[in-house]
């Protein structure tokens, strides 16, 4: 049975850092922000497994002119899960959660082969693609959230 709920900052690194830090330094899954309290991390579990997880930064963009908006950071299923669409669960979590914080938008840099994700999930691009070294490319993504 899946669960999403609220995770403490450091419950992230069990996933964080398998899929989007193999190899680095376990500290490499700490990102700024995370200890912040308008923070949220959610934990999607399988049979109370943790299993995935996602972290709502409340981060303004200047450059794109968006106020009371927060980014998607550190989205990360484990590759045993992936698929199963656990992915939307938390993100769908998230959404309703920031929706209650009033939150306008939820934007974030989506690695070029997750845009198809987001598209599906009602998620724009915007700009060009650009490169986040040591990472890849990627896709400044948004979506308006319901008020």
């Amino acid at each position: 049975m899946w669960t999403v709920k609220a995770i403490a900052d450091t419950e992230t690194y069990l996933v964080r850092h398998p899929v989007l830090r193999k190899g680095r330094p376990l500290e490499s899954c700490a990102f700024s922000g995370d200890d912040l309290p308008t923070t949220l991390h959610l934990g999607g579990f399988y049979d109370q497994r943790l299993s995935a997880v996602a972290t709502f930064l409340k981060q303004d963009n200047s450059e794109m002119n968006w106020t009371n908006a927060y980014q998607l950071r550190g989205m990360a299923v484990l590759s045993d899960y992936q698929g199963k669409g656990l992915g939307m669960r938390i993100l769908k979590s998230g959404e309703e959660a920031l929706i209650e914080r009033k939150a306008e938008i939820l934007w974030m840099n989506a690695r070029l082969v997750a845009v198809p994700f987001y598209e599906k999930l009602g998620y724009q691009k915007k700009g060009t693609a650009f490169d986040i070294p040591g990472i890849g490319p990627h896709f400044i993504m948004f979506k308006r959230l319901a008020q």
